[in-house]
């Protein structure tokens, strides 16, 4: 099945349910549109896949063409981190039976991880007069989550069961499986020996497979008794090496970026492993103060519901890429490879210039714009389509080389001739755009296109002539850049 379809009859479900728990719970009737939703989402997530998840909730009903705003995306480690500043100190985890809360002092710094499933999503938050939070370093984190775990899980099986019957029992009794992962999610919650019960028919092929009654490996770490197959303490604790490997390999990259961490705030399911919130404590406890909330699943989507009622808590973010458009300017061979020279259109020009917005690293308010001047070629053209692109550089001078890559379109509507202004908010959850025709004033909402393909942004041959034939309903694919801030 498509992805789109497994993601929007999920959130179709979600909604359906909650609606019916609202109505049973009040006596009354309500309609999606009644309501602001709040869809978090993984912070390392790229722009496309907030737009996919945007159009499967907009699939599934959540919203409508036209009332998209009441859909708000919020990311999941800043959705935590305003739930756990709303928390008594008896509503964290402690060891020691020291209760401590979150410093809401002005200056306050402290780092988030959010342990999810697939993803570790990290973020870098400082508290600032009022309470609002400024991010301090840009999002970070891997997909070395939970999963990680239950990976290596399935591979620790395989390897004590006779040759082939981890295999084909997963193959035959998919259901059976889950159920085994199921329990071991409340497994790896522990640091201890544990131990299942193995289903009739694995034990039934693994006897038939090995011909002998104890058909577990017990040289890898495990042992079978009969009825249950146990794991030692020692193997449980390796299967989590890669994904904490990974976890320590990013929290180690800021704090040697010079900040003053008071604290490290686990979040998410996997960050109820006492595994995890040990190795933590072991490698940082001497640098900053480990909290981890009781109920730490439930920490992204309590957030969540405080983030869809004031966005603004967030008035900082630190762009993760350097974005900008591909545009053309006049050929100046001090500056310019000789191999991006194109002769036309009245003049030299250098080709795929990376023209930049905004600089990796850079600081942006929640509602910071970036101006771009887009110029008609053409008296009869009626809309210009522009490539987006990101680069891990800070100054990136061509849109092909190496760390830039090409992350969607920018579609403009130029009918009724005139320049358009565009204003691309880049401070928030999301980057959006509008756009403002200088004769008229009119306003359009600029589509956003990152879910493109390659194929969309092809030049075509009338481009290369020079930009200027063609009908009317042609779309100049790249820009020509005159001055400093404007485009044709």
């Amino acid at each position: 099945m498509k992805a789109l379809k497994v993601f929007s009859e999920s959130l179709r479900f979600l909604k359906e349910d909650a609606l019916r728990t609202i109505s049973y719970n009040t006596g009354q009737k309500f309609l999606a549109s009644d309501f602001t939703w709040v869809l978090p989402v993984p912070a390392i997530w790229d722009p496309s896949a907030k737009q996919f998840m945007r159009e499967a909730a907009t699939q599934a009903g959540i919203v409508t063409k036209g009332n998209e705003e009441q859909l708000v995306i919020t990311l999941e480690p800043e959705a935590a981190s305003i739930w756990c500043k709303k928390l008594p100190s008896d509503g964290f985890i402690s060891e020691n039976h020291i209760s401590d809360s979150l410093d809401q002092c002005p200056g306050t710094q402290y780092i988030v991880v959010d342990c999810g499933g697939g993803t570790i999503d990290i973020t870098v938050h400082e508290v600032l007069e009022g309470g609002a939070l400024k991010e301090l370093h840009k999002v970070s984190g891997n997909d070395l989550g939970g999963q990680t775990v239950d990976r290596k899980f399935k591979k620790f099986l395989g390897e004590i069961l006779p040759d082939g019957v981890w295999d084909e029992y997963e193959q035959n009794y998919p259901s059976a499986v889950q159920r085994i992962m199921h329990d071991f999610t409340f497994l790896k919650q522990t640091d201890k020996d544990v131990q299942f019960s193995c289903p009739f028919a694995l034990g039934s092929l693994a006897k038939q497979k090995s011909g002998t009654e104890n058909f577990v490996n017990s040289d890898l770490g495990a042992s079978w008794d009969g009825e249950f197959i146990k794991i030692s303490r020692e193997k449980l604790r390796s299967l989590f090496d890669e994904s904490l490997e990974g976890i320590t390999q990013n929290l180690r990259k800021i704090f040697n970026c010079g900040l003053h961490i008071k604290y490290i705030l686990l979040v998410g399911g996997y960050a109820e492993s006492q595994i995890l919130q040990q190795h933590i404590t072991g490698r940082f406890g001497h640098l900053c103060k480990i909290l981890c909330p009781f109920r730490a699943q439930e920490a992204v989507m309590r957030g969540a519901v405080e983030f869809g009622r004031n966005p603004k808590v967030v008035v900082s973010r630190i762009s993760a890429f350097t974005y900008g458009f591909a545009v053309w300017e006049k050929f100046d061979q001090s500056k310019h490879n000789k191999e991006k020279k194109y002769v036309g259109n009245g003049g030299e020009w250098s080709r795929d210039i990376f023209r930049k917005l905004v600089q990796e690293g850079e600081n942006l308010g929640s509602d910071d714009t970036r101006e771009f001047l887009c110029s008609p070629a053409r008296a009869d053209q009626t809309e210009m389509k522009m490539r987006f692109y990101r680069s891990v550089k800070k100054n990136p001078v061509y849109v092909d080389e190496w760390g830039a890559e090409k992350v969607g379109l920018c579609i403009v509507d130029m009918t009724g001739g005139g320049k358009v202004k565009l204003e691309i908010r880049f401070g928030s959850t999301e980057i959006t755009a509008t756009g403002t025709n200088l004769i008229s004033g009119e306003k359009q909402t600029i589509k956003m296109n990152f879910m493109t393909t390659d194929s969309e942004c092809v030049i075509d041959d009338d481009a290369e002539d020079g930009l200027s034939a063609g009908s009317s309903t042609r779309i100049v694919h790249e820009c020509i850049v005159d001055g400093a801030d404007e485009a044709t």
